[in-house]
């Protein structure tokens, strides 16, 4: 409990406030449709609207085995949800300790540390040991422990439910179009651009910057992308890669490799993102080098043209 209420008053305004909770992980249309109705509330009452995030997957910590794979990047989630209109983002570590709180001590910290006044839930709320903290048991904690609580109704997109768990399945599917609708805006990928295998530059003639994506990271299906590489202010055209590659491995882990067009600079260990646009082809084993060459020429000529006719609209 004790580090649970330094991290809330860690960012804590300096007035009483209006939070809402959860993981938030890609920060999609759904969560916005929460936000809007925190900070709406929160002008009506004069609070300071705030979120708290789980800063890891509760699964890391109740289900380790089920390695829930995340849309965002804890540091690309805090910079989406500070340009939401709020006051306040605040990071919480869902630990073991965290895990087995009642609701009853888990809202007490909310109102004790954090200065809550005014609870905003989602449509699936259930927080403290063993999700028994529903919206009925929240609003009578209110009542007792002296905060308001307003439910905010399910978010949908064509008829169905904005989720993440949606907006993986669709990565995972290679339909980038419908991740990004549900997001609201293009999937992006950052991380470092870290060394590779050194074969693309040499064998090949493409030199690649392989961008390293943490182990948890959702990524899109394995296959090949036209994107934007985003770079200390420049968004550059390029090819993206993502798979174990087939030609040269029977299998091992996916790599995210990155072909800038017309760009002969050198980003090994600057930090990049990757803003993608629409999916090329699934990644296919070749007979050898030269049938690979001739692919990715092709694929680099899509790209341009892709890249050249969003970037004209």
């Amino acid at each position: 409990m004790t580090d649970l209420c330094e991290e809330l008053r860690a960012r804590r305004p300096g007035r009483p406030t209006a939070a809402a909770l959860g993981v938030f992980d890609g920060v999609h249309l759904g969560h916005r449709h929460i936000f809007a109705a925190l900070t709406e509330a929160a002008g009506r009452r004069g609070l300071a609207p705030v979120a708290v995030t789980l800063a890891n997957h509760p699964f890391s910590v109740l289900r380790p085995e089920a390695e829930a794979r995340m849309l965002t990047s804890l540091h690309e989630r805090m910079r989406l949800l500070s340009e939401a209109g709020l006051d306040a983002v605040v990071p919480i570590t869902f630990t073991r300790e965290v895990s087995l709180l009642t609701p009853r001590a888990f809202m007490t910290a909310l109102r004790d540390c954090l200065g809550l006044a005014h609870f905003v839930a989602g449509p699936d709320v259930a927080l403290g040991r063993g999700r028994a903290g529903t919206l009925a048991v929240i609003e009578e904690l209110g009542a007792e422990l002296g905060y308001t609580v307003e439910s905010v109704g399910q978010f949908a997109l064509d008829g169905a439910p904005v989720r993440s768990a949606a907006i993986r399945n669709a990565l995972e599917a290679g339909d980038i179009a419908l991740a990004a609708r549900l997001l609201g805006r293009p999937f992006v990928l950052d991380g470092p651009v870290v060394e590779g295998e050194g074969r693309g530059g040499g064998l090949l003639g493409y030199p690649t910057a392989n961008v390293g994506v943490g182990p948890l990271q959702a990524l899109p299906a394995d296959g090949v992308y036209a994107a934007w590489l985003l770079h200390a202010g420049d968004r550059l055209p390029a090819a993206v890669s993502i798979g174990h590659k087939p030609t040269f491995h029977e299998s091992g882990l996916s790599v995210v490799e990155a072909f800038v067009l017309d760009f002969d600079g050198d980003l090994y260990g600057e930090q990049v993102k990757l803003e993608f646009v629409e999916r090329l082809r699934g990644q296919e084993k070749f007979a050898g080098a030269d049938a690979l060459i001739a692919a990715m020429r092709d694929d680099v000529e899509r790209a341009r043209r892709i890249l050249a006719r969003e970037a004209s609209v």
